[in-house]
């Protein structure tokens, strides 16, 4: 995907996680509180100030999905940052001088087992979740954040496949 250079400072700063389950799927979560069509996504949320982008996605992924550290293994984080436009109507409604947002994107392996998956650790943000195929959740997402999903699913594409014995396919 090629992007035109972008202003970061007109972009709030963020994560996106693809967590893998040891079968090579995605997990995916409805937004509680959505409107119409296209509410499942990846989990994702702000870097805070002076966080590093690595620190944010396991805060990210423990808060949003009740998934501590110790039950993933960091497969790869995307080397630049993807971008995406909020559209008008939602740039209405949020606040802050902000064109979208700027995410960095990581995998990672899950460890644990379905039950070990809280949505309810933090304040909820999804109110359902499953294991999807990553090359699924383009369709899935909300049409302005759909580029930024095919960009991760070509990217992390590789980590899709099963994990064999225990071990994780080394990219």
């Amino acid at each position: 995907m090629t992007q035109v250079k972008q202003d970061p400072d007109r972009y709030r700063a963020n994560v996106g996680l693809a967590l893998f389950s040891k079968a090579g799927h995605v997990f995916i979560g409805r937004r509680i509180n959505g409107r119409g069509s296209f509410q499942w996504q990846m989990p994702q949320g702000g870097v805070d100030k002076g966080e590093e982008p690595a620190a944010a996605a396991l805060r990210e992924l423990e808060e949003e999905v009740g998934v501590p550290a110790k039950l993933v293994d960091t497969l790869q984080e995307t080397e630049d940052w993807l971008y995406y436009d909020f559209p008008p109507d939602l740039k209405k409604r949020l606040p802050g001088p902000y064109l979208g947002q700027r995410q960095k994107w990581f995998a990672f392996r899950f460890k644990g087992s379905d039950s070990d998956v809280r949505l309810d650790r933090h304040t909820p943000e999804f109110d359902a979740w499953r294991w999807a195929r990553l090359e699924e959740t383009p369709a899935l997402v909300v049409p302005f954040k759909r580029p930024v999903y095919a960009e991760v699913a070509e990217r992390f594409d590789r980590w899709t496949e099963p994990v064999l014995g225990g071990k994780v396919p080394q990219g």
